[in-house]
């Protein structure tokens, strides 16, 4: 079962990455690229050379740079995919069958856990806007995003008050922490900018994980793996 659940996730995320990638290069990269030139002084977004244009900076093929990106989307969804298909193998062992459309709640269960759940009380960040402490930002994040799939396992897969109560407790305590915040709330990238980068990166994560949750679920449907064999 681990070599077909392997398998499964190789292809799921691999082709979850591609998609990824091509989408970041079109729709999120230019709006980083943007950010970069307020961030090195290119653009200015106060005082009298201040630009007055909104013009995202699409840039020309870097075939260095967006490789790169483009291979690391793939490495990193197929590590998802991983944790994906190990959450899916745990569920047929519980007696619970997959199936595509199963796949696509896995992911934007994912998505919640994630991206959205943290994105919450630390949205995605362009280069140049202030930010906290990213040592703290990232034991909050891995924080959330454990507690966050804990709630939503437990919500999923339990019964009773008791067990809801938890799951709400554990979804609600990150945020009532509070993600750690910039000492000072100002930086050279217009708001605009950040905005349109956490919006863009939020709507390309909803998608590509529902995308991600599918083929996750098609390749381990197409390698047997649909139920526990108590349940078959």
């Amino acid at each position: 079962m681990f070599s077909r659940l392997v398998v499964a996730a190789l292809f799921g995320g691999g082709l979850a990455g591609l998609l990824g990638g091509i989408l970041q290069r079109v729709f999120v990269q230019p709006v980083l690229l943007l950010a970069e030139r307020y961030e090195s002084g290119a653009l200015q977004h106060f005082g009298a050379a201040a630009s007055s244009r909104f013009a995202l900076d699409y840039g020309a093929l870097d075939w260095v740079r967006d490789g790169l990106s483009l291979s690391f989307s793939i490495v990193i969804y197929i590590g998802y995919a991983l944790i994906l298909a190990a959450a899916m193998g745990m569920a047929i062992q519980r007696g619970h069958q997959l199936t595509v459309k199963k796949g696509l709640i896995w992911g934007v269960a994912g998505f919640v856990t994630f991206h959205l759940a943290p994105g919450f009380s630390l949205p995605p960040e362009v280069p140049g806007v202030a930010a906290g402490d990213i040592t703290s930002r990232q034991i909050w994040w891995f924080g959330t995003v454990a507690m966050t799939g804990a709630g939503l396992w437990l919500m999923a897969f339990h019964n009773g008050l008791k067990i809801y109560a938890l799951a709400a407790v554990l979804l609600l305590l990150p945020h009532a922490i509070g993600a750690p915040i910039p000492d000072e709330l100002a930086g050279p990238v217009p708001p605009e900018i950040a905005s349109l980068f956490a919006a863009r990166a939020l709507g390309l994560g909803l998608l590509i994980w529902v995308w991600l949750g599918a083929l996750t679920a098609h390749f381990m449907t197409s390698e047997g793996l649909t139920s526990s064999p108590s349940s078959s």
